[in-house]
């Protein structure tokens, strides 16, 4: 089998393979604490509870370090956030900041929402993943975390993600000095890497004209040989990517998908299950998630690359939300992830077989389950509408 042709990958990255919780956070924390000059951490939902105290009280420490600390929220992912919670990060220090406040800022878009999930440290250090700050997405006594997955980087591409958590923190506005702000600090951090790899970083937002991972998934069903892994919450492909799941399944490629058996929106789920019927009868094999809940995004073509990060395969990922991710490429990594996926379909997920869901399949079942995802459909759709025409300009 030929390797990846792509030219586009920056080498000589080390890399570690995280899931959620308590692994994560760990690392997450350690980061901050050993950051000596600069941090940025932008994600969807920030929540004042434990887990977003113990986040936000290694934040403070370092900016009481003197280290540059930039935190960004979305607006809506992050709306239950009190003034009594965030007050903490200016009286000390950190730069705090809510990307698009519903129905506040000067460019509002109803769906254009920051969902990405970034820690930079140092301009040298990255942790890019679906996972929030919140305890939902870590283990807390007697309730495990969601499943979710992260990739931390040490590297060049370091530079690059500092300088996109500049821009998003300035609003896409032109920064002066940039590379001053994001030159990398000497200082070396243990993280526990598993593998030297090449690493491109890829970006969706529809208003910027960025479409990154969405040719991602592309690629991945056009050019895998063998196998492709799905692990997707929320997922509600649209048009163009089931037919180049068809296309692929065509040429003899195997698709897994794993995605989770219960979810917090449980409309979004039913509307999932409307596609099972056609997923099974293309051959596509199906794995529920038992566990509490999975909220994880990757995907793996064949044994050669793997993309990971915060995009959800729907339209709201494809066409709305700001969107990160990390393509990962160098075969012995990705036989890692494909081995902790595989003991995760064996142990923790439920195959759906064909038969058994035609029984359970039934008309009202159907029916139902195609009305929601009708809705959704809808929803997603009036999601891309805009409020203010001019957010569209840089």
């Amino acid at each position: 089998m030929v390797a990846n042709p792509n030219s586009d990958f920056s080498s000589n990255h080390k890399v570690r393979l995280l899931t959620g919780g308590r692994t994560f956070f760990s690392l997450l924390v350690q980061l901050i604490n050993r950051a000596q000059e600069s941090v940025h951490l932008q994600v969807y939902i920030y929540e004042a509870d434990a887990t977003g105290q113990l986040v936000a009280d290694a934040l403070i420490d370092a900016a009481k370090r003197g280290v540059d600390v930039h935190v960004l929220v979305d607006g809506y992912g992050s709306q239950g956030l009190k003034s009594t919670f965030t007050s903490q990060f200016v009286e000390n220090g950190v730069h705090f900041r809510v990307f698009e406040p519903l129905f506040k800022s000067k460019h509002f878009y109803i769906g254009r929402r920051m969902h990405q999930k970034l820690l930079v440290v140092d301009a040298r250090y990255v942790v890019v993943s679906g996972a929030n700050v919140g305890d939902r997405y870590n283990d807390t006594p007697g309730k495990p975390a969601w499943l979710d997955f992260a990739l931390c980087v040490e590297g060049e591409i370091a530079q690059r993600l500092c300088e996109l958590a500049w821009t998003m923190w300035k609003n896409s506005q032109r920064i002066r000095a940039m590379p001053e702000k994001c030159r990398p600090s000497p200082a070396q951090i243990d993280f526990g890497h598993e593998a030297v790899c090449g690493i491109r970083m890829r970006r969706n937002d529809w208003v910027r004209r960025k479409s990154d991972i969405s040719r991602t998934y592309k690629e991945i069903f056009r050019k895998a040989h063998d196998r492709i892994i799905l692990l997707s919450s929320y997922f509600l492909p649209g048009t163009t990517v089931r037919k180049d799941m068809i296309t692929a399944i065509k040429r003899g490629v195997r698709i897994q998908l794993i995605v989770c058996s219960r979810m917090d929106v449980p409309l979004v789920k039913d509307a999932e299950r409307s596609m099972y019927e056609w997923l099974l009868e293309h051959g596509i094999e199906i794995y529920e998630y038992t566990g509490n809940m999975l909220h994880g995004k990757l995907a793996t073509c064949d044994d050669l690359w793997m993309t990971i990060g915060s995009f959800n395969v729907n339209d709201l990922s494809a066409r709305v939300s700001i969107e990160l991710n990390l393509d990962v490429e160098g075969k012995a990594f990705v036989r890692h992830t494909i081995r902790e996926l595989t003991h995760l379909m064996e142990t923790d997920c439920i195959r759906i077989k064909a038969d058994d869901f035609a029984a359970e399949n039934t008309l009202v079942n159907r029916l139902f389950r195609w009305l929601a995802f009708k809705i959704l459909r809808l929803i997603f759709f009036l999601g891309t509408f805009y409020m203010k025409q001019d957010v569209a300009k840089s």
